[in-house]
């Protein structure tokens, strides 16, 4: 039995492996295509962050590593690491400018750009080596201390920096909402400014330190104040955020608009999708099928290309849903005594199926083929026509507000609490005289409706459509921002909706490695947050009586 690991040679491994990690980053051209957009005015690039992150997250790791913990063995292992991965960086920046190796015939990236970004456009190269090593050790002692730092400190200065950084890189949305001279104190450029990133900084660590401390007394406060005015609280809270909704286009603007549409119609499906996976516990992978099933009923039923029908779009809304819903339970017939991997294959297998007969030669006339449908008709209301991001924007908010109002009620209601039980245990389900079959085929029902709803408005949205629109992919990210968000939680799907839908579109300046970060946000949720960003409190007692070795189904005992 080979000994364990003392806490130098767990700096040392990840000392090697933070440096692999940053020279890859380098290599793949990630470094400087971030590099493009300044985090902190001209001071550092994204590109240079994302070095930073990557040296903090392994000397978090190497100190989370050590068994006696302390922070004089924390600081020295974040160091190493820093100063490790600087030499990596360093050793590479040597081998690019050394020509007979011809690392730059090997590597594309491997360019005079790299070489500006790692050594921060130093006139001398040496001084830009010694502005690495400095600022990759401090990065290194910085993730090492939070994880060493005991009690609130470390914890409120981790989330408050990962806020900082979240701010930052959207500063271009905060600019459309903040004054000029509010604006121009925090932000310059694309990024920060220097003045700026300090205020947010503290301010963020500061309040995380507050809540801390007196976040139970602001909250008891809130409580009193609701129990002697219930509804006068709860009426104020939903009047301010249903204005702050109906004036976001205003204060946003077109492209942001049109990002929160996509994002909508995502939540109206993730809204469907969890009743389905969330409440009945049935995992369904071919969910796209009755989005597309929406949007080619309502593109059959109103395209003036095709002249088979005339309708308009409030008449062809009903036929959509009506539509999924028929495909909703007409799937759920074959695979009643499914469960589990079964169920998910034969789902995806369906949604496959939707496809392959819309791009079929057969259903051409009717479907469109490879080409697809145009001319499809878009909402009137009155005499306005629904065209621009920022009006479809209050259609889908209305439609995810039908959504929100379809789930939350049916979670409250017996059908809901017959759909949890069959989720925890479907033999014990079936052993109290429930209807299965009945149950599990409303589940299908009403989730294809909500889905069928989103097809719907997408279709009109766009005017047009293609079968390639409708591709297994769509049914994966509606899953991932369920699971990101917290299954079974109403919350939770706009929450994961934002993060996994709205952010990568965000960042479409990066295309090329923007879903390699999507990835990697996901496998970070994954192991840090399994019960997602918004649980379902349910699901996380359940987790986390998993962990603690408590019984799994308590949490199950005390709902019913």
């Amino acid at each position: 039995m080979s000994k364990p690991r003392t806490w130098l040679q767990e700096s040392l491994f990840y000392s090697l492996i933070s440096g692999i990690v940053v020279v890859a980053l380098s290599l793949v051209g990630m470094v400087v295509s971030f590099g493009k957009r300044g985090f902190i005015s001209s001071f550092i690039t994204e590109g240079q962050l994302l070095l930073f992150l990557t040296i903090a997250i392994f000397g978090y790791l190497a100190a989370k590593k050590m068994e006696k913990r302390s922070i004089a063995k924390a600081s020295i292992s974040g160091l190493i690491i820093g100063v490790v991965s600087s030499l990596f960086l360093i050793v590479l920046v040597l081998l690019i400018d050394f020509k007979p190796l011809g690392l730059r015939s090997m590597f594309v990236n491997a360019s005079p750009a790299l070489v500006k970004a790692l050594t921060f456009a130093k006139k001398s190269v040496w001084s830009g080596f010694g502005y690495m090593l400095l600022l990759n050790a401090v990065s290194g002692l910085f993730g090492a201390l939070i994880e060493a730092i005991p009690g609130i400190w470390g914890s409120s200065l981790a989330s408050g920096t990962l806020i900082t950084i979240l701010v930052g890189l959207l500063a271009d949305i905060w600019k459309t909402f903040l004054p000029k001279s509010i604006s121009k104190f925090f932000f310059a450029g694309k990024g920060f400014s220097i003045q700026g990133f300090v205020v947010t900084l503290v301010a963020v660590v500061g309040f995380m330190i507050f809540w801390y401390f007196y976040g139970d007394n602001v909250k008891s406060g809130y409580q009193s104040v609701e129990s002697v005015q219930p509804t006068a609280v709860k009426a104020t809270t939903w009047v301010l955020g249903l204005l702050f909704l109906l004036l976001m286009p205003k204060l946003v603007g077109s492209y942001l608009s049109e990002v929160l549409d996509l994002v909508g119609l995502y939540i109206i499906m993730g809204l469907g999708l969890n009743i389905v996976v969330g409440f009945a516990g049935m995992l369904d992978l071919g969910y796209v099928a009755f989005f597309a099933i929406g949007a080619y009923t309502m593109g059959v039923l109103t395209s003036q290309e095709l002249g088979l029908f005339h309708l308009t779009f409030w008449e062809a809304l009903p036929f959509s849903i009506l539509f999924a819903v028929i495909a909703g339970v007409l799937l759920g017939i074959p695979v009643l005594g499914m469960r589990g991997d079964y169920l998910a294959i034969v789902t995806m297998g369906f949604g496959e199926i939707i496809r392959l007969l819309v791009l079929s030669d057969a259903l051409k006339p009717i479907l469109g083929g490879a080409q697809g449908l145009t001319r499809i008709a878009r909402p009137k209301i009155g005499h306005i026509v629904v065209k621009q991001p920022t009006q479809f924007y209050y259609l889908i908010l209305a439609g995810i507000v039908i959504a929100w109002y379809v789930a939350s009620a049916l979670k409250d209601s017996k059908l809901g609490r017959a759909w949890m039980a069959m989720r925890e245990d479907e033999d014990v389900a079936q052993a109290m005289g429930m209807n299965l079959v009945g149950i599990k085929l409303l589940a299908f029902g009403t989730g294809a409706a909500l889905s069928g709803l989103s097809g719907a408005i997408f279709a009109a949205k766009l005017n047009s459509m293609v079968p390639h629109s409708f591709n297994i992919l769509i049914s994966i990210y509606v899953l991932s921002l369920i699971i990101v968000g917290g299954v079974g939680s109403l919350p939770g799907v706009v929450v994961g909706s934002l993060a996994l839908i709205g952010t990568p579109e965000l960042l479409r300046e990066f295309a090329e490695y923007r879903m390699m970060i999507y990835g990697a946000v996901l496998v970070a949720m994954m192991i840090f947050m399994p019960e997602g960003l918004w649980p379902e409190s349910a699901r996380k007692r359940e987790l986390h009586a998993g962990q603690n070795g408590g019984a799994v189904g308590a949490s199950a005992a005390e709902e019913a």
